[in-house]
Parts: C-alpha cells; structure tokens; sequence
C-alpha cells in the first residue's frame, strides 16, 4: 500500500477520496460512518493542536530570514489580501445584478434544514488543545521574527530555522499521507447527513456559477501574478492544483498550508517568502469565501424579492473584506464570521441567516480553495518584489527551483 501511495501523486489520492468519499455516501451503512466521523474528528482535532504550531514554526523564521524589511512586506502582503478579496466581492455584486434576473427568474426561497440533525455522532472524542490561538501564534511569530531580524540574534534563528525543519518533518510523515482519508471522511459523513444533497438541489444553479467565478477569480489573480513576476500564469496555477484539490476536501485554508507551502515553491518562490505569506495569506485572504459568500447572499436578497442599493452593496462588501480578515481560517470560520454584517447591512431575518450558514458549510470548500490557490499568487508578487532583499544564498535557492520548473 505505501508503494503505490509513492507512485501516485497527493493530487491522485485526493480526488480518489473526494469520489468516493460521495459514491459510499449513498449506501454505506452508519457504522462505517460513524468510524469514518471518529478519524476526521481525532484528526481535524490534530489539525487544530497543529496549526497554531505550524504557523509559528513557518513564519518566525521566515521573518527572520527576510531581514530588517519584513515588516513592509507584512503590510505589502496583508494589503494585496485586501485589495484582492473586496475586487472578488465586487465582481459578485456586479455578476449578481447582470445574471440573476434571468438565471433565477420564476425560483422560490426554500427552508434550510438543521444542518445537526441526524448527523453521525463518532464512536468517542478526544480534546486536543491547542497551545495558543491561531491569532496569538501570527501576532508572536511576527514579533519574534521581527526581533530577531533587528537585533541579529543568530543562534535563535538557527534554533527557529531547526524547529520549521522538524515541523515540516511532521507534515511530510504524518499530515499529508493522512489528508486523502481525512478528505474521504469529510464527504462520506457530509452526504449521509444529507447536507451535500439539500444545497446541491436548492442552490444548484447558483452553486455552479460561484464555481466558475472562483475560476474567474483565479485566472484573474494569476494573469497579474505571471505580468508582474514574469512567469508562465498557466502552468503557476497548475503547480497549484495539489493545494487546491487539498483545500476542496479540508474546507480549511489553515489545514492546507503544508500542501500551499510545497506547491508555493514550485513556483520558484523562496522559502522565506513562501513560509512568511502562505500562513499569513490562510488568515488574510479570502476572496473565494467573498466570492461565495457573496453570490449566495445576494441570489438570497433576489429570491426574498429585497432590492438591493449600490450604497448597501457597497457598504457590505467593504465591511465584509474587513471581516473576512479577522475569520479563522477552519471550516466555517468565513461565514460565522459574516453573519452579524449579513443580519446588519441586508437586513437577513434567522431563517435567511440559518439558510446561509447551511448552504456555506456544506459547499465551503470551493470558496477556501480559491482562497488557497490565489494565496500562490500572492507569494508570486511579494517574492518579486522581495527578492532584492534576499541574501545570495536565498536567491540562489529561489533561481534554482523556478529553474528546476
């Protein structure tokens, strides 16, 4: 088994278990679910002791490594995450307002289901704390890392330099080999609640196109990426695919950074910049989330027969990029996140909000994918506009593997 897992590639094994994740859904029986719910319970629970881990170990060193300027290249890199989310939301309204008078013409509201009944409870839990919050560990590797560049202190960036090593040791042996049945899980326990196939027919046409505009988005993303790094914008978002397949089955933009990392530097990115963007970018960016979220609220505005002003249209997408910025990056975190501006600025009554929050948990993965893949074009752009103040070996290192492709 572990040899034909070498011989084919992460990307293989994902869309193995995505298929059959939903092809068992139909008619396997709830023990099995239940004992699938157990392992994606025991590992999401990983997940979350891990990643606050993860995103110190990357980034601290990573800061360190880029020198006395890192702390514009945070700025750089969290206001292109901006720009980029509020341009998606943006072409949502503007896509909404042209296509929905027809697309949604003669359609109706529907009821959304309690999204917890009837959902398979696993065989036991097991509570994994995490050491700190995913915003605590950002905030202390970035002071830390930004100390560390400051003052020189060689011995602690070694030390740091180490400890990424080590983590990077765990994905590798441990997180990636287990994400394809980690996926597996995830789809087999969502279409035997029923959740997968309630979207699927209430938002069918509206589901299709936000998948196709998240593509937009990332041609779109990867067009300016390739203009202004100079390389081939196609074959970047190919490289991608890995993260982006791996982000569809998670629906966590957090739990796909080792995979974003490894598919980041294929792209010939530099260490440095991929471990100090891709963490930061799975807490910043969320233009597919913006993309998603706002497609479905608006087709909700739409079928409740709510016009919906330029002035509100605005207002929300605004305000929601803000939001979208502070929203973990763990399944659901973007729309939990959103609901206070949805009942705020549209005006969504509990069923409306309870409608959304179904149609988001059940397909929230293509929004998170999207935003994983437009993380890679976003680490294009800062490691051009970084690589002059890498050091010779890091540039060596960044030359060698955008040769290497």
């Amino acid at each position: 088994m572990k040899a034909q897992q070498r011989r084919l590639p992460l990307l293989a094994w994902i869309f193995i278990a995505i298929v059959l994740g939903i092809v068992l859904s139909f008619f396997a029986p709830d023990w099995f679910g239940r004992g699938a719910a157990t392992f994606t319970g025991l590992f999401g629970n990983f997940l979350g002791f891990f990643v606050p881990v993860l995103i110190f170990a990357l980034i601290t060193p990573a800061i360190a490594n880029l020198g006395q300027g890192a702390g514009k290249w945070f700025g750089a890199t969290a206001g292109l995450a901006y720009v980029s989310t509020i341009l998606s939301g943006l072409l949502a309204w503007a896509v909404s307002q042209s296509v929905y008078p027809w697309l949604l013409k003669g359609q109706s509201m529907v009821q959304a289901p309690d999204i917890d009944k009837g959902a398979l409870a696993p065989y036991f839990t097991v509570e994994m704390p995490a050491p700190m919050e995913v915003m605590a560990a950002l905030l202390l590797a970035f002071s830390v890392g930004i100390a560390m560049a400051n003052i020189g202190a060689k011995t602690l960036q070694a030390g740091a330099n180490e400890l990424r090593d080590v983590v990077m040791k765990v994905i590798e042996a441990f997180v990636i080999p287990l994400l394809p049945v980690y996926i597996f899980g995830v789809f087999l326990t969502m279409g035997m609640n029923g959740n997968l196939k309630f979207v699927l027919v209430a938002f069918a046409k509206v589901l299709i196109l936000a998948t196709i505009m998240t593509w937009v988005v990332l041609i779109l993303q990867y067009l300016v990426a390739g203009a202004v790094a100079g390389g081939n914008p196609f074959k970047a978002l190919r490289n991608m695919l890995p993260a982006y397949f791996t982000a569809l089955g998670t629906a966590s933009s957090a739990a796909t950074i080792p995979v974003t990392y490894k598919s980041t530097r294929k792209n010939g990115v530099s260490e440095s910049v991929a471990g100090f963007v891709v963490p930061l970018c799975a807490t910043v960016h969320l233009s597919g989330s913006m993309m998603k979220i706002g497609l479905f609220a608006f087709s909700v505005m739409f079928l409740t027969n709510n016009p919906l002003t330029p002035g509100a249209a605005l207002g929300f997408i605004f305000l929601l990029g803000v939001m979208m910025v502070a929203a973990p990056g763990v399944p659901g975190g973007a729309i939990m996140a959103a609901v206070g501006l949805l009942e705020s600025q549209l005006g969504f009554d509990e069923s409306q909000v309870a409608l959304m929050i179904a149609a988001y948990v059940a397909i929230d993965s293509f929004g998170t994918a999207c935003n994983v893949t437009g993380d890679g074009a976003i680490a294009m752009m800062i490691n051009r506009f970084a690589k002059g103040e890498l050091g010779s070996k890091e540039r060596a290192t960044t030359d060698g593997a955008a040769v290497a492709q």
